[in-house]
Parts: structure tokens; sequence; C-alpha cells
């Protein structure tokens, strides 16, 4: 395990015969560093290397360092005793992830100098393939504790210097997640340095057991009220690296009527559940065949993805007998071709007209109306009455992403494009619906630097994965939706021009909600009878007074509000009969006086007038954070968007996250 400095006359020997083609085994040479060597010669290592190669580019370090947040965090107590307690030692220490890239380093400041000659620096990879044997690269090969001292390094330029590392291993599985390093120049030398990176990587392992076990609770108590909901659904709790943390007793039938190979009785990772770093909502995937993307519900907390649910209906057979009426009465297949659109209203009932017209030609449609009006709806019977209805239908929403996300969700990308990419490449939204139509909701949320791709991608026809030096070509209809005024985005210069010209060929204006109160009625109707046959509750009516107070409220989350409401009183209420006293709290909490000759209970009060999409999205921020006293999870979840993109909300509109308790109305 240990180098001994006595032998390194003969280690240099044992070098030199071996360049020279001898392999006859010296005696003082360790089995360790001849297989090393073994290793390098393999890979045409230049054993007259005198330095690592030069360091990635800054963006690409910073995104590794994004990548490996958690071995960073757990590891910044470690690293910040090293900058004191290394300062005056001649040697210094080194965090490197799993390609061996260098992360960051500490310790004393001249021999940190002394390391760039040979480019021991942050960005740069020390792998055995590289740069010969060395501590940091052989540890990661052999998986264990490892020091090479002096002339034992199988390049010529560092054999001035010894290092020992240690390997860190993930707490719950085992897996490497990266390497802890000790490094000075051959002087320095001491069987202390391979303690100290043992004994370092053991603490960082420890940090690392407490973080997850902290995620792990905040993950059971995230989904806390799933399990007592589920209506005989399969449930699977997935943490963030593929792990199942927590199975329900339908979960074994769901899986099995459909091929699945989840071991309940003794669970192992499903790697295809494991999250990429920084992502609101996707898996690694690709999926097993035998699940489906609409099972997954991300379970967020603090603004965080923390994991996974998988809701698996169970066939019949393996259910809860229903009540008598509710399995009479058999789920009804999508309403297709603008079916699902139920309105009275003129002015919607136009839109839907004109809606089918334009569906008959290629030109792209731009959708304007508020969050929750019924946009997709509308952009899937365009696809479903359009020549391209036999294509694929993709959907993507641009405003809940980074810039970068975004863009490999877009356009894809190449094998190798960046740090992590996947093996093969992926192919982006763009390319999925090829022969079909792409749905671009929020539209007006794109990186002003990304806008010029997509714009070439809609006048040339073809796109470049990211990494790609070669075009695709791609014919798809583009239907794209905003609730922004997109010409004073154009006037801000917050949105190309041109673009909005190519995708605002034809435009729709969807009135909302409170425009419609004719519809009320019939949508509730709709939503009622979808929920009652969903929940298994038996048929459900509204009672005496209930329609009147959801026509009289202003539904600044327009349908997508109602639907929910509608959802939380058919599940609420445990009669036949939904009573006022199963209105959700933001609506009941918005209530006047009760008047004398009142009858049917208190009256709504009106919501405040908007005169704007920006003030009714307002609005309905503040009354959705209003209805979860103030949780902004809670109003993310509610609103239905990530709560990264409540916060850029927050933001825009000038309301400080932690004024809204009090700001909000109540």
């Amino acid at each position: 395990m240990f180098s001994d400095p006595c032998n390194d006359r003969a280690v240099m020997t044992a070098w030199e015969s071996f360049l020279k083609g001898d392999d006859g085994r010296c005696n003082t040479l360790r089995s360790l560093v001849d297989r090393s060597w073994r290793r390098c010669q393999q890979a045409r290592v230049d054993p007259d290397r005198q330095h690592a190669p030069p360091p990635i580019a800054d963006h690409a370090l910073h995104d590794l360092i994004q990548t490996n947040g958690d071995l960073l965090e757990a590891s910044a107590p470690v690293m910040a005793c090293a900058r004191d307690f290394l300062s005056e030692t001649g040697t210094m220490m080194l965090l490197a992830d799993t390609q061996c890239t260098i992360l960051t380093m500490e310790g004393d400041p001249a021999t940190m100098d002394t390391a760039g000659s040979i480019q021991l620096v942050p960005g740069v990879s020390w792998a055995e393939r590289l740069c010969g044997t060395n501590a940091i690269g052989t540890a990661l090969a052999v998986g264990q504790p490892v020091q090479i001292h002096s002339s034992e390094h199988y390049c010529a330029g560092i054999k001035r210097w010894t290092c020992s590392a240690a390997v860190i291993r993930h707490p719950q599985d085992g897996e490497i997640l990266g390497v802890i390093d000790v490094s000075g120049l051959s002087e320095t030398y001491s069987r202390q340095s391979l303690a100290l990176a043992v004994t370092t990587a053991s603490r960082i392992e420890s940090r690392l057991a407490a973080r997850e076990m902290e995620l792990r609770y905040r993950l059971l108590e995230g989904t806390m009220n799933r399990w007592s909901a589920c209506a005989g659904d399969g449930l699977v709790l997935f943490d963030r690296r593929g792990w199942p943390v927590k199975i329900n007793e339908y979960a074994a039938t769901a899986i099995a009527a459909r091929g699945g190979d989840i071991n309940v009785a003794a669970p192992a990772r499903l790697p295809a559940m494991a999250l990429t770093h920084g992502s609101p909502s996707a898996p690694i995937g690709p999926l097993p065949a035998w699940m489906s993307d609409d099972w997954l519900v991300p379970v967020m907390s603090k603004g965080q993805h923390i994991g996974t649910l998988l809701v698996m209906p169970v066939p019949r057979s393996g259910r809860p007998t229903p009540r008598p009426e509710a399995a009479a009465r058999p789920a009804a297949p999508r309403p297709r071709n603008f079916a699902s659109i139920v309105s009275h209203h003129p002015p919607l009932l136009a839109a839907v007209d004109k809606a089918r017209q334009l569906a008959r030609s290629r030109v792209p449609v731009l959708l304007l109306g508020e969050t929750g009006v019924g946009k997709e709806e509308f952009a899937r019977g365009i696809h479903e009455a359009s020549p391209s209805a036999g294509g694929t239908y993709v959907a993507l929403n641009c405003g809940g992403l980074s810039r970068d996300l975004l863009a490999s969700e877009l356009f894809g990308y190449a094998e190798g494009a960046f740090t992590g990419a996947r093996k093969g490449g992926l192919m982006g939204k763009i390319e999925a619906a090829d022969g079909g139509t792409l749905f671009l909701d929020e539209i007006g949320e794109m990186p002003l630097d990304l806008q010029p791709h997509l714009l070439r991608v809609l006048e040339e026809g073809e796109l470049y994965r990211l990494g790609e030096n070669t075009p695709r070509k791609v014919n798809f209809r583009l239907v794209a939706a905003t609730h922004r005024n997109l010409r004073e985005e154009v006037a801000a210069g917050r949105f190309r021009m041109d673009l909005y010209y190519r995708v605002a060929v034809t435009t729709l204006h969807l009135p909302p909600l409170r425009e419609r109160s004719e519809d009320i009625v019939p949508l509730s109707d709709l939503f009622l009878e979808r929920f009652t046959t969903a929940h298994h509750t038996g048929p459900r009516t509204l009672g005496p007074g209930v329609l009147e107070w959801l026509q009289a409220y202003a539904w600044p989350g327009n349908v997508r509000e109602l639907r929910n409401a509608i959802e939380s009183m058919v599940l609420m209420s445990g009669t036949p009969v939904i009573g006022i006293d199963a209105l959700p709290p933001e609506l009941a909490g918005c209530t006047g006086e009760v008047s004398a000759d009142n009858t049917t209970g208190p009256q709504p009060k009106a919501a405040p007038a908007v005169c704007s999409m920006a003030e009714g999205e307002l609005e309905l921020i503040r009354r959705a954070i209003a209805a979860t006293g103030g949780n902004l999870t809670g109003a993310a979840r509610q609103l239905g968007v990530a709560k990264s993109t409540l916060y850029l909300k927050l933001k825009r509109y000038g309301l400080e996250p932690d004024r809204q308790r009090v700001r909000a109305p109540v």
C-alpha cells in the first residue's frame, strides 16, 4: 500500500528497463505500480510527457462543478480545513470527479503555484490514459487507496512529485463519486499523507450519508398524502439516484401486469429513474418498455427535484372493487379534433372554427391567452385536424428550463457534446416532431440568444444537434403559445422581431374564463363526470348555491383552476351532493358579508378587475400564495409551474418572496 523512498533508485532503473522492453520483474517494484505501468503502455501514454493536458474551458468546468454539486458541498468543510492546516506543509489537497478531472484544490500556496507547471490544476484530467501512473488516476482505476512516490510515476515530468489518494464512495451503494488526493514535491513524502486521504474520504462519505438521510425524510414527507389517496393505483417512490424508497401494496400487481422486472421484495436501483443534475422534471431515461412518462410525478422540495413518484394504474382484476355505479361507467376515450373544448361562448367558438380552418395548412400558429385558458387543447386540436395528424405531437414548455437544458431539449445533442452527455447522443424535441406538430408553450420565455437558432430551423428546415456539424432535415408544423404581449417584448428588445413574424403568421386569441360565464356550468359538468369516474367515487352533483358561487368567482387561473377546484371538491365531499363546505380554501376564503335574505350561503366577493394578461397572472400568483399560506412550493404546484419559474415571475413583478405572506390578499 505504501511507497518506500529508499527504493527510489531501483524503481527508476526498473522503469528505464521497462521502457526498453525488458519484461523482467524488479523485486523492489510494487505489483500495483507494475500493473499500472502496463496499462499505460497499452494505452500508448508517452513516458516522456512533462505535464498533463491543458485544462478544459471555464464554462465546461463550471458545468462539471454544477454536476458534482453534492460532492463539492459535502467536501467544502474538509477543503476549508486543508486551506489552513496544509498552508505551510509543502502539500495540497485536491478533489477530482470520476473522470479524474480536478474540481478544486487547497493547501500550501507555493506548492499550488509549482503544481501549475505540470497542470495539476482544476479543470485538468489526471486519468492514467492521459498522464500515466499517478495517485488520482490509479486510485480510480483500481478503486482503492493508492500512494505513488517519485519514480513510480510513469511519465518523466511528474517524477518530482509524491501523491496519495483515496476514492470517495456513495454511502448507499458504494458507487465511486470522486477521489481525494494529497500531493507535494518528493521531499514531502509521508505515510501519513495516505492516512489523511483515507480519513478525509471517510469524512466526506459521512456528510454525504447525512445529506441522503435528510433528502430521504423530505422525499417521504413530500409524498405522504399520496399514499392514502392512491385510489388503488400502484405507487413506487424513487429517490434522485433511481433507488426505490417506498412501494405500496398494489405496485407488484401493476408492475407484473405490464411485464415489469422490479423485485418488490428486494428492489434494486433503476438507472432510468435517476435524475440529471438540475433537471426540473426529467429522468435520465430511456424508460423501460413497461413504464409510461404519464405515470411519473416529480417530487419537489425547497425548489429541488429530489425524487419521482411512479403512479401505475392497476388492471381491473387487481384493483379493489369499485362502487357499482362507478364500475358501470367506463372511462371515455380522449376527445379528438377540438371535441375536448367545451364552450358556448361565441368568441371562443369562433376561435375553434378558425383553428379548424388553419389546421388544413402548415403555417405556424401563435396562440395568445392567459395561463390556463386551454392553449394546449387548441394545439392538440390543430394537430389532430391537420394533414400531419399521422405524425407525432410533441410539446415543450420554454418557461421552466434553464438556457442550456432548453437548448438540448430543443435541438438535441451528439455523443460527447459536453460532460455528462448521454452515450449515443439525444434527439431533440424538434427532431422528434418531424412529420408532425411541435407545440412550444410560453415561447416568450425563450432566451434571446436561442431565438436565432430556432428561426434558422423554421427558415431552412434543418437543424444541428449540439456538438454536430452535419445538418438534419426536419419538416414539422409549429404551434406556439404565450401569455405575453410579444409586440411589447419585441419593442423592449426581449424577443426578436424576425422570429415574431415567423411564428405569428396566424394568431388566435383565447378569451379568459372570467369573460365566459356561460361556460362555467358545462365545464363543471364535464370535470365532475371526469373526476368521479377517475376516482371511483360514484355519481356526484353540485348542491344548491355551488354553481352560483362558481359563476361569481373571477377564475384568475382560468379553466385549469376550475378543473382543479372541481377535482378537489369531488375528493373532499363524502356525499353524493357536493355542498359549499367542499369548496377549496382559496374560493371559500373570498367571501363577503352574509345578507339577511341569503338562502344559499355566503356570497363570493368579486375578484379585483384586471386590465391586462400580466395583471391577471399577478393576481393569480397572489391568490395561489395566499391559498397556501405563503408556501411557495405549494403555490407553484397549484399554479402548475416549477418553483424556479415562480421565483422568476415574482422577480419580474417586483415582488420579494419573503413579503408575499403580507402582500397577498386574504
